[in-house]
């Protein structure tokens, strides 16, 4: 007999609530939870094709152990065993710096991935820390860590209440949004123009949500921040900013006209190959909007000054007055997030602590440019990474110089790989531990829920039980963080749990900010809830977060305890504020703040809606001044950069990728219904340039780079601009060795292959992915 259950998707940001059909263990459906308090029953194809991803044939069931050079399938114990005995001995013979970690883009959307990795970076002691956001989000991190002091205080587009929304590099209807979670974003991009708001898009391509745009602007791919500085300037040369009462909270304000002098609109309109009438034009617009807010993603971030486009993204906002504020962009508060602190100074965020070992970046947020994990192997020396744990990552086909890459990992000593398939990058491992389908996974978005636009909390529990032979994914984490620890076998994974929560509890208790201050942590940790570990720290997380029920302890009268207290203090400073927040002490619904625990939440399994996003300056900075820094000394060194580019000299062509709504970089093309139709690994180029260069429609080209050439079907078409070609990212399903039956079938080319990885935006270490030069050859 079918039965229904629920649970939150876990394949893009939008984190949407899905009602599952399941037969005996199996997702025979998946349908919009029209009664989830965030996505009202919205549904994507990807979230549709649940059921064909968890039941992926393809998936590895039990995990796999390299013996005489060929990976064989071998028993939990065996696996354990193997890391126990590599990992160990590599870190004593040859230090912490020899071991590796390169964490995926899935790692986000699964909560061991949320809870575990810290505690294994912990445990190995090494500073090799690469990520998937040094190719994609970590300029967005280095421009809030300098502006608000915490590299986390990332603002997003309050998209149900804004007057003007310009977005840039971001393609959201396709996406599903990107460091802004919101279900159903077309809905909320239609709505904005229904009831009289105004869409502006810039992007290369005319996308999907460039069509729904009441305005596009195609500029030069990577000419972003110069856009962006022309815009600032108008607003500064024209006297049209209105910072209201974020005049108060900044520093270098005053300064920031002469810092952005030289980027008039007619000094920018060349490189950005726009009208000098149409940027000042735009910039009149958003400052006479009642609100705006201004959004970048990954369009404006993986470009040559990422970096000083996501600033200056703040930058217009601040300079509008839209920054904090309802209709603008405001900065999320997550169940699961710390308590609000009391404003004042913080330590500020700092880059280059240490610089990796061959070509000496600098370190950004703990992370090493993924870029340079390559070098990292193959180049001798003390320090050489000589073992690598690759956690739901595929770097071989995300980064770039897949090549090199590949050939530098078939050369470790060791590698151990968590990954539901055998892919590019797993199959080099020694060890693979495959996680359990999603069905069997519990589910609660740690990340985007920091970044989601309306403050809610959700959390489901497994969907289907685990079946034998396969392991729960935050045991397997929690058996590695305990296997290259040294504590293989004398320890059970629920040890490093209650090690995570005495850690947090004897901090707290030690806090005398904290209302458990002077508490019995071993008491407090006995009143947790949860069927596991992994529950009894979510209840914890909850319970100490800025709704939690602080175990009865708190306070009604401690400021740092109650959201709604802080609220006060914003309604303080934010003019109108008052009115806002009135009610942010109820806004809970069935749980006020002071109420929230892991057992209220069970008891909503739709969820709880939190309520609008609110004012929360200046309690959200951490900077030394405790004031935003608008003109950090960081961006200030690489604003000349900027200035010089005004002189270069276009590339006759340039490479953008592209999103498809069912697709999602390189882990969702095995599932067959997500696959074919227009979702397609094509090099799409413009008629002109086509007739240009004698290429035709269905016909096939090869593009050469920096990194090299590839051969790739040609789709000749207006949708992009004159002088842009276009491949998507995540694509080149072809080397030996991976099981991946339906993609090995379309395999596609692999775009970053025509990278070296030399190109890098130098504050954040991120790869340039896009507005790289190109050059184009017909083929027979």
């Amino acid at each position: 007999m079918p039965r229904t259950a629920l649970r939150i998707c876990p394949l893009c940001e939008a984190t949407c609530g899905l009602t599952l059909t399941i037969e005996g263990t199996a997702v025979t459906g998946a349908r919009g939870d029209r009664d989830d308090v965030f996505s009202r029953g919205f549904i994507c194809p990807k979230g549709a094709a649940f059921g064909g991803l968890d039941a992926d044939p393809d998936r590895l069931r039990t995990p796999l152990v390299r013996r005489d050079g060929r990976l064989q399938e071998a028993t939990w114990a065996e696996a354990y065993d193997a890391i126990a005995d590599a990992v160990p001995a590599l870190v004593q013979e040859h230090g912490a710096q020899s071991v590796g970690v390169v964490l995926g883009n899935p790692n986000v959307h699964t909560m061991a991935g949320a809870l575990y990795p810290p505690l294994l970076l912990k445990a190995l002691g090494t500073r090799n820390l690469f990520t998937a956001s040094t190719l994609d989000q970590m300029p967005k991190h280095v421009s809030s860590g300098l502006l608000f002091g915490d590299p986390f205080a990332i603002a997003v587009p309050d998209l149900d209440r804004t007057d003007f929304l310009l977005l840039l590099g971001a393609n959201p209807v396709e996406s599903n949004g990107s460091l802004c979670t919101a279900p159903d974003f077309p809905g909320r991009l239609k709505a904005l123009r229904a009831r009289g708001g105004t869409l502006v898009v810039v992007d290369p391509r005319r996308t999907r949500t460039a069509r729904l745009a009441d305005r596009h602007l195609a500029p030069r791919p990577g000419s972003d921040a110069l856009l962006l500085a022309a815009l600032a300037h108008t607003l500064l040369d024209e006297k049209l900013t209105a910072p209201g009462v974020l005049a108060e909270q900044s520093e270098g304000l005053g300064e920031l006209a002469a810092a952005l002098g030289s980027f008039t609109p007619e000094a920018v309109a060349p490189a950005c190959d726009l009208p000098a009438a149409e940027i000042r034009a735009l910039a009149r617009e958003l400052a006479a909007a009642p609100t705006a807010a201004v959004y970048g993603r990954i369009g404006s971030c993986t470009v040559e000054h990422g970096t000083l486009a996501s600033w200056l993204v703040d930058v217009l906002n601040i300079l509008t007055g839209n920054l904090d504020r309802p209709g603008g962009v405001l900065f999320p508060l997550p169940a699961a997030g710390p308590r609000p602190r009391p404003a004042g100074p913080g330590k500020g965020f700092a880059l280059g602590r240490w610089h990796s070992r061959v070509s000496g970046h600098p370190e950004v947020k703990s992370e090493l440019p993924t870029a340079a994990l390559a070098e990292e192997i193959e180049t001798p020396g003390e320090g050489r990474i000589r073992a690598l744990i690759a956690i739901a990552a595929n770097p071989v086909l995300s980064a770039p110089d897949g090549r090199r890459l590949d050939a530098a990992l078939a050369g470790l000593d060791f590698m151990v790989s968590i990954d539901p398939y055998l892919n590019e990058t797993s199959r080099h491992a020694h060890v693979v531990l495959p996680p359990p389908p999603p069905s069997r996974s519990a589910h609660f978005d740690f990340a985007f829920n920091a970044f989601a636009i309306r403050d809610q909390v959700r959390y489901t529990r497994p969907a289907v039980p685990l079946e034998a032979g396969l392991m729960d994914e935050c045991e397997i984490h929690a058996r590695l963080v305990l296997a290259v620890s040294g504590m293989h076998g004398s320890a059970g994974p629920a040890a490093v749990d209650d090690l995570a929560v005495q850690a947090t509890l004897a901090k707290e208790t030690a806090d005398p900010r904290s209302p458990l201050h002077g508490k019995d942590p071993a008491q407090l940790a006995g009143l947790l809830t949860g069927r596991s570990g992994p529950e009894r720290r979510l209840d914890l997380m909850l319970r100490l977060g800025p709704y939690g029920d602080q175990f009865g302890l708190a306070v009604a009268d401690e400021a740092d305890t109650a959201p709604g207290a802080e609220a006060e203090a914003d309604a303080d400073a934010v003019p109108g504020a008052g009115e806002r927040t009135a009610a942010a002490g109820t806004r809970a619904g069935a749980v006020v703040a002071g109420e929230l625990s892991l057992e209220r939440l069970l008891a909503h399994p739709h969820g709880i809606d939190l309520g609008p996003l609110r004012p929360r300056l200046p309690g959200v900075l951490r900077t030394r001044s405790g004031r935003i820094e608008l003109l950090p000394d960081p961006i200030v060194a690489e604003l000349p950069r900027l200035r010089a580019s005004l002189a270069d000299r276009p590339a006759a062509l340039v490479l953008v990728g592209r999103r498809h709504l069912r697709s999602n970089n390189s882990w969702l093309h095995n599932v067959p219904a997500l696959v074919g139709g227009s979702n397609r690994c094509t090099l799409q180029v413009h008629p002109q340039d086509a007739d240009r260069l004698g290429l035709a429609d269905g016909g096939r080209a090869r593009i050469t780079a920096d990194g090299g050439s590839l051969d790739v079907p040609v789709e000749v078409t207006d949708t992009v601009r004159t002088g842009v070609v276009s491949l998507p990212h995540g694509w080149g399903h072809d080397r030996a060795g991976a099981r991946l039956s339906v993609a090995s079938a379309e395999p596609g080319a692999n775009v970053n292959q025509l990278l070296d990885g030399t190109r890098l935006d130098p504050l954040s270490g991120t790869a340039v992915l896009n507005g790289f030069p190109v050059e184009l050859t017909p083929l027979p």
